[in-house]
């Protein structure tokens, strides 16, 4: 893979703001971050073209103890086992479980699926986190 170079201009406040956030972050340098934040806004481009596949996170976390959640979460997922590809299921208290799910399809698919997990009544919290099969990332 070839690499070009290219000269960015930018106002002495906005690259302090860069320079600090590259060692907040502890880039190795401005190039990997500037790299770092274009990537991003490519792949949320990518979410917002409906033609296209792309890939989330949900992060969920709710308390087990709740009348049949879990069983019909399951139910659920089930509905979308094609779309849902994995499930990481951790018990962070006595009461309290967190799930990582990792869904594909189109982007209003993946967020349809989110939005039912989510708003099931015992769901303590959710978040859908953008990813993206990375075909055209580098």
């Amino acid at each position: 893979m070839k690499t070009t170079r290219f000269g960015v201009s930018m106002d002495d406040e906005l690259l302090a703001r860069l320079d600090l956030h590259v060692r907040r972050k502890k880039y190795p340098n401005r190039s990997e971050a500037i790299r770092d934040l274009a990537r991003a806004a490519l792949v949320e481009e990518e979410w917002s073209s409906a033609k296209k596949e792309v890939i989330g996170v949900l992060v969920i976390v709710y308390d087990h103890r709740m009348r049949e959640l879990s069983s019909r979460m399951l139910e659920k997922e089930h509905g979308h086992h094609g779309e849902i590809v994995t499930t990481l299921h951790l018990h962070l208290d006595h009461d309290t479980c967190l799930e990582a799910k990792v869904i594909r399809g189109k982007p209003g698919a993946v967020r349809r699926i989110a939005d039912e997990l989510i708003t099931m009544k015992g769901v303590k919290y959710g978040r859908l986190i953008p990813a993206t099969v990375g075909k055209r990332l580098r």
